[in-house]
């Protein structure tokens, strides 16, 4: 997926457990795994703005952007593809 959620990170940066967070932010622990390990289909903005809040960041801090790689070419095709 290339939306990478970078939750973990900013936990390490706070010293901050994950039951803590999902506390603090007021989502369930199963929940906020879910967004974590990057299973999520959608997060609520109200959410991202309480996570942002809790952990003291920007969004930016939590989601980046990572482009899938591009699928191999047939080196026997002349047009690369």
């Amino acid at each position: 997926m290339p939306i990478v959620v970078d939750i973990d990170v900013m936990l390490a940066r706070r010293k901050m457990a994950v039951g803590t967070l999902a506390e603090r932010v007021g989502i369930t622990p199963a929940n906020l795994a879910v967004l974590k390990n990057g299973r999520a289909k959608a997060v609520r903005f109200s959410t991202l703005e309480a996570l942002c809040k809790v952990l003291d960041c920007q969004p930016g801090d939590l989601l980046r952007w990572q482009p899938d790689s591009a699928p191999p070419t047939d080196p026997r095709d002349p047009a690369g593809s």
